[in-house]
Order: structure tokens, then C-alpha cells, then sequence
């Protein structure tokens, strides 16, 4: 159509939430985000380096060599040509706002497609609203219901040319009040839509609109029912890394220098042999004999392959030296100092906590990649997602892909591994861990999904996250949902810790409330524990058994809104995989929490 219309959105959206494929509403029309065809060239786009996201993205999706490109900025000078991202007027099935008149209680509207609309967007002189009602498969294809084809179900002869109308018996809304309704007489209620056992929208078409009209593939799934405003019409797979230094990676850009040398090496004596090179003790100087015979013996077996994402960044946090944070950071993207005991520690209920961390500069890059509809796809407890896993795409060819970058600052906490390993053994901890495997596998069943228990230390660890995410947003001057978790659990190495960090993209850093409270790490546990200790919906909440859900939650222990929950825009998985049990003892559970009752 020749309509033309704009809108604007923050550019960390187009990331995180109005990528390309997702559904969104302008202030007069709704539109489906186009694919990066739709996008400026990209030299007229900010290009984006994090060259260990890159190699991330190209194993995942195959592309070679990726590069990464921020979405367009609004130009503040004058005169300039808008530059923006295109969009696709969808859906192409509207609802006439029909004159005033009769009971509210029971109305009837046309449907109407827009090739019945005028120049103006509007029928017979009458405005209209894009219809809130859309089919869809997990796959991510969408496309406009037929409306015809449901009404009037198989094998009818009604010609389409007939009017078709929407009639709505209540005020609620709800699918059981609204009906479809033919001129020929024919009705039937929208309700039956959601029945997927007699596939009442038919297979799926393979449409794919933000590619472009003619952008179908083959798709033999049934359609489903989707109510285009809501949250399960777009879920973006995000990857995202924190700009830290790699130290694994600098000791094998090391080695594999001085490789000519180095290959002859097969022990600690073989390599203080070598050492005494002027050259080659220079280059190695900043590592340990451990670290460098680590890093032959990889070169040597050729598994010299990219990490995990978090496991880099933990030896990075690990790396850093104690300090206040004083010096002028040689690394503008990452700033770190490990907290002196005395300044944090103020009693024994924080013995299970090996150190605290303070942040003081970071850089996070986050990348769209593809997104699903209905169901998230989530990444592993590493920030890994699996190379074949289910996407939709964001363009026919992708060649580059959308990010952002964030700075801001953060917390660091790692708990002690001789702890966690001692509370692993308690019985009562491993009959509650059984408890919550038990429920992940009904969940699995239900969902015929292939995701991996993350194990007792993650749910401890990401419980304790959440709870510490509602002290600190009552200190340190930033709301809860601007606080975001990592979460670090390295059963192997015996190395457990969580990151809480803020961001902004649109600015070079943060305050420093955040990072100042981890000075303050203990009282704000203390405060964290009398919260998960006792719930508002206790005893109701803390009995709660995951594999013996009628309500389906068999993610959660004890966890609800009332206690544990955060903002999804804080959680790294969606708000599962929560137990306050683990933490601290809970009504009917005292047996299995790493920290001591008070």
C-alpha cells in the first residue's frame, strides 16, 4: 500500500525486543518489523567490534566472518533525510469502528481487508483498527487468519466476496465472547481457534512478512492462534558477551607465537629450560608455568577451540587484583578490583563467600541472531545456545547482524568451593535437588524439549541473584529491572560466583551506586536472606513441590512473584530454575539451605 508512517523506538530495542520479524504498534497502524534488507547500507551504520562474539556467531550460525552493525541513529542536524528501519503495514485484516449506538454489551463490526480500504485507510468513510488477531507456528512464520476459511470451515461453497463481521457478546474481550459471523448466516466462536487438536486455522503457509511478500517456505506444522499484542509473539535469541580480557586467550596468542620454541616442551623442566631466553622469558612473563604448559598441551592436541562465554569471563573476574578501584583503568572497557576482606566482611554469616568484587567499568555487546514465537529458547547456564538450534531469520542472506553495546559497572561475588561442595553432600540438600530435577523432567515431557537440569549450585546461585537484585535496587539507586544477572557455575574447577551489573547504552558509563555497595555485600545478605526466608504466600510458596505441580510450574521450587521473581529484564532465564529453599531455611524446608537461619 501507498500509506506512509513512522515511529520511534530506543536503538536497544531493535535488539532486545522490535527486532526484525516482531510485531509492533505505531501511533495509527500496526506493522511487522522488516528484515535487514529493510536497514540503511551498512556504511551508513556504526560497526559494532567484539571480535569473541563474532567467532560466537559464526559457529552458530554459519555465516563467515560476521560483522556487527548498531541500529540507525536519529540525525539531530537539520534537513537530513530520515534514516530509519523499514516496516511492513501487517496485519492486512482490519475491523471497521462502526457509528455509536445499541447495547456495548453485545456489537458487531466488519472485517474487512485492505484492499476494501480507500486512499485514506478507511471504509466507507468509516476508520478502522488492524484486527488483534494473527496465526502463527513456533517456527516463527505469521500471517493473517482466513477468516473465510474458519467461519465457514471445510467444504463450503460461500462465495468470499461475502461480508464478513465480528461479533462481540460481553465487554470482556475474551476469545468464548467473540464470534465470527458471515452474511450467509454462518457463525462460529473464535475460541474454537485455539483448539489445536482439530487444527481449526489450517497448516501453516510458511509466510514470512518482514521478509517480503513473497518470502513463504515449506512449513507443514498447524497454525496457531495468536493475539499479535502479546508476549509470547516474539522471543529474540540474544547473544551476549562482557567485554573482558581474556587471559586464556592472551597465554595461547602467546604460545602460539613462540610455538617454534615451545612445541619441543612436554614439562615444567623442558620449559624453564627454554626460559632462560631473554625472548621467550619476556613474552611469558605475565603468566604461570601452569598456565603456559596448559596452554602447549592444547595446541598440541588441536583443541585449541573457542570457550565458553562464561567461562572466559569468570577467569577474567577471578583475575583481578585486590584494590579499591583508585588507579586509572589501563582497559576503558573493563575495570575490576577484589575487595580487601576487612572492608566487607563483617561476621561469620558470610563465610560461605570466598570474595566480592567491585566492577568499576565493563562493556556488554549483545547481538539478535533470530528470534521463535510461542516458546523462548534459552541458552545453556555457559551463554551457550545449541548451533542447530530453532530460529526464525532476521534476513535472506544474513551477512551481519544488529547490536548494541552497553557500559555500566557491577558487583561481583564468588562463593566459596569448599562450601558448595560440603552442602552438595548434605542429604537434605540432595533430596531437594532430586525434587527439582524431577520437576524439570516433567517439564520436559510437556514441552518435548532437550534442555539440561543446570544443576543444585546454578538454582542456589540464581535464587541468591534475585534476592540480592531487591536489596541493592533499595540502596543503590537504580530500579530492580535495570539490574541485570550472570550467573557462573564451573562444577569442574569448583569455581561458583554471580555478576549484578547496570548499563546504559546511550551514555560512556554509569554513577558508581552499584558498585559501591559492594562494600556493603553483607548487610545487603543479610537482608536478602530475611526476604527469602519467610514469603507472603507461605506456607503456600515454600510447600510447593516442582514435580507435583497442578498449576505447571515445574521450574520453581520455592519461588513465586511474592518472594523471588524479578523483571525478566534482570533474569537470564526467564524467572526458572528458582528455589529460596537452598538459600535460606523455608516453612517445611530447613534442611537444605547454603546459608545458616539467623
Amino acid at each position: 500500500m501507498s500509506w506512509r508512517a513512522s515511529g520511534r523506538i530506543r536503538r536497544s530495542q531493535v535488539v532486545t525486543i522490535y527486532g526484525p520479524g516482531a510485531l509492533i504498534d505505531l501511533p495509527r497502524h500496526s506493522a511487522i518489523v522488516g528484515g535487514l534488507e529493510t536497514w540503511p547500507k551498512t556504511s551508513e551504520l556504526e560497526e559494532i567490534v567484539e571480535p569473541r562474539l563474532v567467532r560466537k556467531l559464526q559457529a552458530m550460525t554459519g555465516v563467515a566472518a560476521p560483522r556487527l552493525y548498531a541500529p540507525p541513529a536519529e540525525s539531530s542536524a537539520p534537513n537530513q533525510p530520515m534514516r530509519g528501519i523499514g516496516a511492513w503495514l501487517f496485519p492486512e485484516w482490519f475491523v471497521v469502528q462502526e457509528a455509536g449506538g445499541g447495547d456495548d454489551r453485545e456489537r458487531s463490526r466488519r472485517l474487512v481487508h485492505r484492499k476494501g480500504l480507500d486512499d485514506k485507510g478507511r471504509f466507507d468513510g468509516r476508520p478502522v483498527v488492524p484486527t488483534r488477531f494473527v496465526r502463527a507456528c513456533p517456527k516463527g512464520h505469521v500471517d493473517d487468519l482466513d477468516w473465510h476459511g474458519f467461519v465457514h470451515e471445510a467444504g463450503s461453497e460461500c462465495p468470499r466476496t461475502r461480508q464478513l463481521w465480528l461479533d462481540e457478546r460481553g465487554t470482556s474481550g475474551d476469545l468464548g465472547e467473540l464470534f465470527v459471523r458471515c452474511e450467509c448466516g454462518k457463525s462460529r466462536n473464535l475460541y474454537e481457534a485455539t483448539q489445536l487438536e482439530m487444527n481449526p486455522l489450517g497448516t501453516c503457509r510458511g509466510a514470512r512478512p518482514w521478509l517480503g511478500r513473497n518470502a513463504t517456505e515449506d512449513c507443514k506444522q498447524p497454525s496457531r492462534l495468536l493475539i499479535r499484542t502479546a508476549s509470547n509473539a516474539f522471543f529474540p535469541q540474544v547473544v551476549s558477551v562482557l567485554s573482558l580480557p581474556a587471559r586464556g586467550s592472551a597465554v595461547e596468542a602467546a604460545v602460539r607465537e613462540l610455538w617454534d620454541d615451545l612445541q619441543i616442551v612436554d614439562d615444567a623442566a623442558g620449559l624453564a629450560f627454554l626460559k632462560k631466553k631473554p625472548k621467550i622469558m619476556a613474552r611469558l612473563a605475565a603468566f604461570t608455568d601452569e598456565e603456559v604448559l596448559a596452554a602447549i598441551a592444547a595446541t598440541k592436541s588441536g583443541s585449541g577451540a573457542e570457550r565458553p562465554v562464561k567461562q572466559v569471563e569468570l577467569e577474567a573476574l577471578l583475575a583481578a587484583p585486590e584494590g579499591f578501584g583508585d588507579d586509572v583503568p589501563v582497559d576503558p572497557n573493563f575495570h575490576a578490583r577484589r575487595l580487601p576482606e576487612r572492608v566487607w566482611r563483617r561476621s561469620r554469616r558470610s563465610d560461605g563467600i570466598a570474595a566480592v568484587l567491585q566492577v568499576h567499568r565493563l562493556r556488554e555487546v549483545l547481538a539478535l541472531v533470530g528470534f521463535t514465537r510461542f516458546e523462548a529458547v534459552m541458552p545453556d547456564i555457559d551463554g551457550e545456545y545449541e548451533t542447530d538450534v530453532q530460529r526464525a531469520p532476521i534476513a535472506m542472506e544474513p551477512s551481519w547482524f544488529p547490536a548494541v553495546e552497553n557500559r555500566g559497572e557491577g558487583v561481583f561475588v564468588q562463593l566459596r568451593s569448599e562450601s558448595v561442595r560440603a552442602w552438595l553432600a548434605r542429604p537434605g540438600v540432595k533430596t531437594r535437588i532430586d525434587a527439582l530435577s524431577n520437576g524439570h523432567q516433567h517439564w520436559r515431557q510437556d514441552r518435548k524439549s532437550q534442555r539440561l537440569f543446570p544443576g543444585g549450585p546454578y538454582v542456589l546461585l540464581h535464587t541468591l541473584a534475585h534476592l540480592l537484585i531487591q536489596s541493592l535496587a533499595m540502596r543503590c539507586g537504580y530500579a530492580a529491572s535495570s539490574i541485570r544477572e550472570r550467573i557462573y557455575v564451573d562444577v569442574g574447577a569448583g569455581r561458583f560466583g554471580l555478576l549484578l551489573y547496570t548499563g546504559s547504552p546511550d551514555a560512556e558509563g554509569t554513577l558508581g551506586g552499584l558498585v559501591h555497595q559492594g562494600r556493603y555485600l553483607e548487610d545487603h545478605l543479610l537482608h536478602a536472606l530475611q526476604m527469602g526466608a519467610l514469603c507472603s504466600n507461605d506456607p503456600v510458596c515454600a510447600l510447593h513441590q516442582p514435580g507435583e505441580s497442578p498449576e505447571r510450574r515445574w521450574l520453581h521450587g520455592a519461588a513465586c512473584h511474592g518472594c523471588a521473581l524479578v523483571a525478566e529484564t534482570s533474569c537470564e532465564m526467564r524467572n526458572d530454575y528458582l528455589d529460596r529453599a537452598l538459600v535460606v531455611p523455608v516453612v517445611g524446608v530447613g534442611d537444605a539451605a547454603f546459608f545458616p537461619a539467623g
